[in-house]
């Protein structure tokens, strides 16, 4: 598939309309292509930087209308969990955006196609691409819907940063393979126990972690797998 219809493949996917399709094609494209190919301006970083001042926009209007009652300290608390990279690479992640970047070479081969950090700032650069198509309101709905998964979990009051899904999604983007956890050790008392996880990932141990259950020593270890290998 040549690189225009690729990019419209995507587009289409996320159900996006458009009008300047040349805006997409650079939102997904990172600078070490661009500087591969002596293409230097043609790259995402700018709509990168205009895609996080329109993300914090809707973000905080949508916290504004939705949540009246919340203090300013609240508002900000929310409004940066839902635009830090963790949250902008599960988007990624849901929309397969790693299979459509265009990357040089190194950054191919040293897994750029599923890092957190390249990936959100591709989310930012594609909502800068939006806002320039179709204007506020247009990309508004489309942010909005984009982000429907994680604004229920808000409403349901489960919004944390929850390690074993983001390791999860990151985990089958790099490797194809989905974190196997084993409790390995528990000590103490029936009433106060602390129990020890590993979590597997390609039959290497990738991290460990303790806690007063399971699910939260396996929660630590996927903390301390995705600083590993999310850096």
């Amino acid at each position: 598939m040549i690189w225009p219809e690729k990019v419209k493949h995507f587009t289409d996917a996320q159900g996006w309309n458009r009008n300047n399709s040349l805006l997409y094609e650079q939102a997904l494209t990172h600078s070490s292509y661009a500087h591969e190919k002596g293409q230097r301006r043609t790259h995402n970083e700018r709509l990168e930087f205009l895609g996080d001042a329109v993300l914090e926009l809707i973000v905080s209007d949508y916290l504004y209308e939705q949540y009246p009652n919340l203090p300013e300290g609240k508002l900000t608390k929310l409004r940066a969990d839902l635009v830090c990279e963790a949250s902008l690479a599960r988007l990624a992640y849901r929309i397969n955006l790693g299979k459509y970047m265009r990357l040089g070479r190194g950054e191919t081969v040293g897994g750029g196609a599923s890092r957190p950090s390249l990936l959100s700032d591709a989310v930012e650069a594609l909502i800068g691409a939006l806002y320039l198509d179709l204007g506020l309101e247009q990309c508004r709905e489309y942010v909005l819907k984009l982000y429907q998964p994680i604004l229920i979990e808000l409403q349901e009051g489960v919004l944390r940063r929850d390690y074993k899904t983001l390791l999860q999604e990151f985990s089958q983007a790099r490797f194809l393979k989905t974190p196997v956890y084993r409790i390995v050790n528990e000590r103490g008392p029936d009433h106060n126990k602390t129990f020890e996880a590993e979590v597997i990932i390609t039959n290497e141990v990738a991290g460990r972690g303790q806690g007063h259950s399971k699910k939260e020593a396996e929660q630590s270890a996927a903390k301390e797998a995705w600083g590993k290998l999310t850096p």
